[in-house]
């Protein structure tokens, strides 16, 4: 058996929405180094250039790139439709798109900034695994069943935060939603699980002092006595990915280097 048999992501199409970096890169990357195929939705085109580059370099059979807007029902049917256009199947999707909280008080957040946030973080992730389960479930019907939904998301399901309410909710709904799919698209083959990130240095924590200054601060905290980063996100993302993970459903993987058992 040659080493990398058991993550094999090779014939597979996966979908990362938010992959041209941080996490969602992460996952893409450790799907690339398994040989698997990969469509990447966001926004910004140069980013998005970049992330393909690399990604082929990392051993992706095929990456193609799509400026995709996941807070709109429209776009993500329309970017579906191109996807399966181009590769023509569907065997992962990774709903990873959302933002920074960007609040100390609930008495901080306008209303509009409750609403746009979870028309990405919430609704966007239910609408890009809603319509991904549909064209998994049509394969299956077809006569090849199978397929791995993973929405992103964070410790927050678990804890409160003051002036994260907007992210919170988004990601416990998330987490709840994922489960009710995992019941639902079980008999076709399909498995929902989540991954609850803890501490991880992105772009999102502001640059690359600030990230220091919280590595430094929080990491000898951890278990680990570390901070985590995007390339702590490949073997999970490679695992959800491959028939490894083919009899894990409705489950919350958190990895946060043992901040959740430290208490």
């Amino acid at each position: 058996m040659m080493a990398n048999e058991l993550f094999d992501c090779s014939g597979k199409v996966t979908l990362v929405t938010g992959g041209n970096g941080g996490i969602g890169l992460g996952f893409a990357k450790g799907i690339a180094k398994m040989g698997g195929a990969i469509a990447i939705w966001a926004r910004n085109e140069e980013k998005n250039a970049a992330a393909k580059q690399e990604l082929l370099e990392a051993g992706a059979a095929r990456v193609e790139t799509y400026q995709v807007d996941v807070s709109s029902e429209e776009q993500i049917i329309d970017g579906y439709d191109k996807l399966m256009t181009d590769f023509g199947r569907l065997d992962c999707v990774f709903a990873n798109s959302g933002g920074a909280p960007g609040f100390n008080s609930v008495f901080d957040m306008p209303t509009d900034a409750w609403h746009k946030f979870l028309d990405v973080a919430l609704h966007g992730a239910f609408l890009t695994l809603r319509e991904g389960a549909r064209h998994m479930v049509a394969r299956a019907e077809a006569g090849e069943p199978g397929g791995s939904l993973v929405a992103c998301g964070s410790l927050a399901l678990f804890r409160g935060m003051p002036g994260k309410q907007n992210y919170a909710a988004a990601k416990a709904g998330v987490a709840a939603l994922t489960r009710c799919m995992a019941v639902e698209f079980g008999q076709f083959g399909i498995r929902a699980n989540v991954v609850a990130p803890g501490l991880i240095m992105t772009p999102m924590m502001g640059g690359e002092a600030n990230e220091k200054a919280m590595a430094d601060m929080f990491g000898p905290k951890l278990p680990l006595r570390r901070v985590g980063y995007p390339d702590d996100f490949e073997g999970v993302g490679a695992f959800l990915c491959s028939d490894a993970s083919s009899f894990l459903t409705g489950q919350t993987i958190t990895i946060d280097g043992g901040d959740m058992v430290s208490g």
